[in-house]
């Protein structure tokens, strides 16, 4: 069950989903985001988080990596396995690369290390959900072919055979991002700023880009489209 009802803001504010194990954080969390604007519900584990999932439409969740049980990590991955394109943040005491590069792995967007300034914590909800629902542009741009699929960048919706392929905000990001730019290489700074992730090390735009890889390549270990320019970055070349 969901620990506490959302704080009553206006309607059209982002909902939030703070799952941690640690009451006193969850409380003070839900408190300071609901100031910032934010509807926020919390739950104190991952199956108190799966019970919410199922009955309401988050924006975001704000997931705490180690809790006693399923962790944030392991629920990371099977929202994802499941198809679940909700954007997730993840809070951790463990900030070290190789931390945040398996939260990345497991499908999170962003990764907070603990202790952390609540400040920054909402500008980077803001910039997940911005980057979750891009502004609309003011100037068309015609959809680039992927083999037999097809990305609308001002959409950011990519369409196949089998219909509309769901993207996170992160995937869709980053793809936008290469095809405003077809056939320029984009060095992983560049990607990061699009991404919203300026402090972003190289392995973990790399897990992004292998995320991608897995929704756009017939076979992603010999990429036909994503292509990986070395000493550069990545570039996008589209065709059939």
């Amino acid at each position: 069950m969901e620990e506490a009802q959302p704080a009553p803001t206006a309607g059209d504010a982002a909902h939030l989903l703070v799952v941690d194990d640690d009451a006193r954080l969850r409380a003070l969390l839900q408190r300071f985001l609901a100031e910032q604007g934010f509807r926020v519900s919390t739950a104190p584990d991952a199956a108190a988080a799966r019970a919410s999932l199922a009955a309401v439409a988050f924006d975001l969740v704000v997931l705490d990596v180690m809790m006693p049980g399923e962790s944030g990590l392991e629920l990371a991955e099977s929202l994802r396995r499941q198809g679940r394109t909700v954007p997730i943040l993840m809070l951790t005491a463990r900030g070290a690369p190789d931390d945040r590069v398996a939260g990345f792995e497991r499908g999170a967007d962003d990764y907070l290390p603990k202790p952390f300034d609540p400040r920054e914590l909402a500008l980077r909800i803001r910039t997940i959900l911005r980057r979750a629902s891009p502004p609309v542009q003011v100037l068309a741009q015609a959809p680039v072919q992927l083999g037999a699929r097809w990305f609308d960048a001002e959409r950011s919706e990519l369409r196949g055979p089998e219909g509309t392929i769901r993207l996170t905000g992160g995937e869709a990001a980053l793809l936008t991002a290469l095809a405003r730019r077809p056939g320029d290489v984009l060095s992983r700074e560049e990607i990061a700023a699009a991404l919203g992730m300026p402090d972003a090390g190289e392995r973990a735009i790399d897990v992004q880009v292998t995320r991608l890889r897995r929704k756009i390549e017939p076979d992603p270990r010999e990429p036909r489209f994503l292509h990986t320019v070395r000493h550069r970055g990545y570039v996008l070349r589209p065709g059939t």
